[in-house]
């Protein structure tokens, strides 16, 4: 019988996340979070099988995600999705890769997808911010506490409302080219604010400037030593807004964790120097794979 795909949705979101727990790797891209919040964007869809959950893209063309699940204990060759020849993955983690390669050998052709690579940093670095690597970074997260009345605390439902208006702002202070880059993040953002109350594991936080919301943050817990942050945007005329709201976050919400996930460049420059300038301790890769006979 062929997999039947649904539309990603919040009622299974408690059986997604047991089996992304039991996930040997866990890139950024399939937090339920994520999911959620681009499943229009996309056209998410997912199936559960025995053992996996297979996720589809459907929009602007179907293409397949990596399952998700314990890897290690799948019979590959009894997936109807790895048996079928036509398939094509996307965004596949290097483990699962790896994987694959020793299993199916000359029967998959692989593409390294270095836009969508996880960038990986170590928190306490980004805590403490030592050193000749982050003096800059260091340097404006001090010009922005001596030159505004500011308060930071943790995100709760509450800021939601506040979060969400500063997100209209922010996208109206970009020209014309990139709020239509920018409109189906938007979207993604305004989807999990407005779910904040349904979603396990997301938190955040927020900076307020003299009693306004100057800048906020939204992450998730991926593992007991390991979160991702989602979304990160900050008012531009409060320099050092961003290196505030990142160091804040991290240093009051987030020092249970050793590693901290900030997601991938999508392949666009000044966003790959922005993350290249916090210093990446690792990065979590992927890669493009396509079933051949």
């Amino acid at each position: 019988m062929d997999p039947v795909f649904e539309p990603v949705s919040l009622a299974r979101q408690e059986d997604y996340r047991k089996r992304f727990a039991r996930c040997p790797q866990k890139a950024s891209d399939y937090s339920f979070v994520n999911l959620w919040g681009w499943a229009e964007e996309y056209g998410l869809e997912w199936y559960f099988g025995p053992k996996l959950t297979w996720i589809r893209q459907t929009r602007p063309e179907t293409v397949y995600w990596a399952p998700i699940g314990p890897w290690e204990e799948v019979d590959w060759d009894a997936c109807p999705l790895t048996k079928d020849l036509s398939s094509a993955y996307i965004r596949v983690p290097e483990t699962l890769m790896g994987m694959w390669k020793e299993h199916f050998g000359e029967r998959i052709q692989i593409e390294e997808a270095r836009e969508h690579w996880d960038y990986l940093y170590d928190v306490q670095e980004l805590c403490e911010l030592r050193g000749k690597r982050f003096h800059k970074k260091k340097n404006l997260l001090n010009q922005f506490r001596k030159a505004y009345d500011y308060h930071y605390h943790s995100m709760t439902p509450d800021c939601v409302e506040a979060a969400l208006d500063m997100q209209s702002e922010w996208m109206a202070w970009r020209d014309e080219e990139s709020q239509q880059t920018l409109a189906a993040e938007n979207h993604a953002i305004s989807r999990v604010l407005k779910s904040w109350d349904a979603l396990c594991g997301v938190f955040g936080g927020v900076i307020e400037v003299e009693g306004k919301q100057a800048a906020y943050t939204v992450a998730e817990c991926l593992s007991d030593d390991q979160l991702v942050i989602h979304f990160e945007k900050g008012h531009t005329n409060f320099k050092g807004v961003y290196q505030a709201i990142n160091h804040m976050f991290l240093s009051e919400d987030a020092p249970g964790y050793d590693v901290v996930n900030r997601e991938q460049d999508l392949g666009d420059p000044g966003l790959r120097k922005a993350k290249e300038s916090y210093n990446p301790v690792g990065y979590l890769k992927k890669f493009r794979v396509k079933f051949i006979s």
